[in-house]
């Protein structure tokens, strides 16, 4: 089968889209597939309208020899890809990640909205750039042939705000790497001294970077020896950072399926999530679970787990938890949903 992955982003751009993209290529191309990429060169220099123009025809030119599209996008690279889909009739899937316009709207006006609030509270208060990308999602998840969420919980909370047709959305799992379980003795010593919490990436409004921040601070100046560290560089520091780190902590206002906690099972280290999240059912045993809106409560969890017997505790939690979802899982799951498509 031959199968062309439309993507803004692909390795070594960091982000959950892009290792999405590598995962399922790498993982189609071993079952005998032929794939295409397709990520954004040119086009990131390229102003709104313009860039999306330019990339339609580059997935225009590429259809001809695919048998579907599939696109873990839901805007930059999904609408230039869903409009060339039709013109040859070709099957496009999209798979959603994140939410692009909420976080979009956090970032603009600093709002701390929950994402499971968004859609119900806010829609008045959106800009003219905001209004088009609602109405143009609306309409990509509503006429494209079959729509991935990764979560029960994302795909409920846009099911009313975008019209979405149950029949045409499917729930894809992320995935969930095997366990890669190291000997910590030298880390976990260290880490009694100095207890550092891992927490993402970016330090973007929606992350709620300020008030963990806010948390940390409270804890130091009682004199618990805790830290947070933002891990800004390459993904292979990202990993080595949660290696060598004492636990990770995620309190957002709204994280769908964070691949951040995921890898931190992976390496078997506690974590603290947000409870505005799609993964709270599927972890609910194993986490340490916050209110993102509550500094308080953010420090006392910090608090809680910075103990090394509330740490034991959590960490064979961590390590009892053994299910996996590969990208071999997910490619299949993806081609099955192709495949009813036919039908």
């Amino acid at each position: 089968m031959k199968i062309l992955i439309a993507t803004g982003i692909y390795p070594p751009d960091i982000g959950g889209p892009a290792q999405y993209t590598k995962g399922v290529e790498e993982a189609w191309r071993a079952q005998g597939h032929t794939v295409q990429v397709l990520s954004f060169g040119i086009e990131r220099k390229l102003p709104t309208g313009i860039r999306h123009l330019y990339y339609f025809f580059r997935v225009l030119f590429s259809l001809p020899r695919a048998d579907f599209v599939f696109s873990p996008d839901t805007f930059s690279a999904a609408i230039p890809a869903f409009f060339a889909s039709k013109l040859f009739g070709k099957k496009i899937i999209i798979r959603t990640g994140g939410d692009f316009l909420w976080e979009w709207y956090v970032e603009r006006t600093g709002d701390l909205a929950l994402l499971r609030n968004f859609y119900q509270t806010r829609v008045p208060q959106f800009n003219l750039k905001e209004r088009i990308i609602f109405c143009l999602v609306r309409f990509l998840f509503r006429y494209a042939d079959a729509v991935i969420f990764s979560t029960l919980w994302q795909r409920d909370i846009f099911r009313q705000p975008y019209t979405l047709n149950l029949e045409k959305c499917f729930v894809v799992e992320n995935y969930y790497a095997p366990p890669t379980r190291q000997n910590y003795s030298d880390i976990l010593k260290n880490n009694r001294i100095e207890k550092v919490f891992v927490g993402g990436t970016r330090e973007l409004k929606w992350k709620n970077i300020q008030r963990i921040k806010e948390a940390f601070s409270k804890l130091q100046e009682k004199g618990l020896p805790v830290s947070l560290e933002l891990q800004t560089g390459s993904r292979e520091q990202f990993l080595r950072g949660i290696e060598s780190s004492y636990a990770v902590i995620l309190a957002s206002l709204g994280d769908i399926s964070p691949n951040t906690i995921l890898e931190a099972i992976s390496y078997g280290k506690p974590f603290i999530l947000t409870r505005e999240t799609g993964l709270h059912e599927k972890l609910k045993d194993i986490g340490v679970w916050v209110d993102p809106e509550d500094v308080d409560d953010i420090a006392a969890k910090i608090e809680w787990l910075a103990s090394d017997a509330n740490y034991e505790i959590q960490s064979k939690k961590v390590e009892a938890f053994t299910f996996t979802h590969g990208w071999e899982d997910i490619t299949k799951e993806i081609l099955a949903i192709y495949e009813s498509l036919k039908l």
